[in-house]
């Protein structure tokens, strides 16, 4: 989305960086020009997708629009990951009539470990940071993004 969508949604958008074992969360500013990491949500194995506690997430944190990372391989063709991403993302438009845009999330995390790196961090027992800072840097790619680069949303 870019920063003149998120202000046509009027107000802040919340970036779902899809795991397996973790979802990563990460809210813009009002006017869609800045990502923060906003936590994440653990996921339990064998269990349903946790949409509710997406949706309470997004409504305690005022959010007005989604940005679903989309985990595509190195080809840009889907995994089996982005057909469950794809769910999530139609499952949060219908519970809360809320805008959604999908957008590939490829490198992300990757993205996310070389800056903690960069400033000297360590990631060592931090995973969760990690996956909220993915969520941010694949919610700072939207807000760069003109809306019409969806892959194929």
């Amino acid at each position: 989305m870019s920063a003149a969508v998120a202000a046509a949604t009027n107000g802040r958008l919340l970036a779902v960086d899809w795991g397996d074992r973790r979802i990563g969360l990460a809210l813009s500013d009002e006017l869609g020009m800045i990502a923060s990491p906003a936590g994440v949500v653990e996921r339990r194995a064998g269990k349903r997708p946790p949409i509710a506690e997406l949706v309470r997430r997004a409504e305690a944190l005022g959010a007005r629009g989604f940005v679903v990372g989309l985990p595509l391989d190195q080809n840009g063709d889907d995994t089996p990951r982005a057909a469950e991403a794809r769910h999530v993302a139609a499952e949060l438009a219908k519970r809360t009539g809320l805008p959604v845009r999908l957008v590939d999330e490829r490198f992300t995390t990757a993205a996310a470990l070389r800056a903690i790196h960069d400033m000297g961090g360590s990631t060592r027992g931090r995973k969760g940071d990690v996956d909220a800072l993915a969520a941010a840097v694949l919610l700072q790619h939207a807000l760069a993004l003109p809306a019409e680069t969806d892959p194929d949303a």
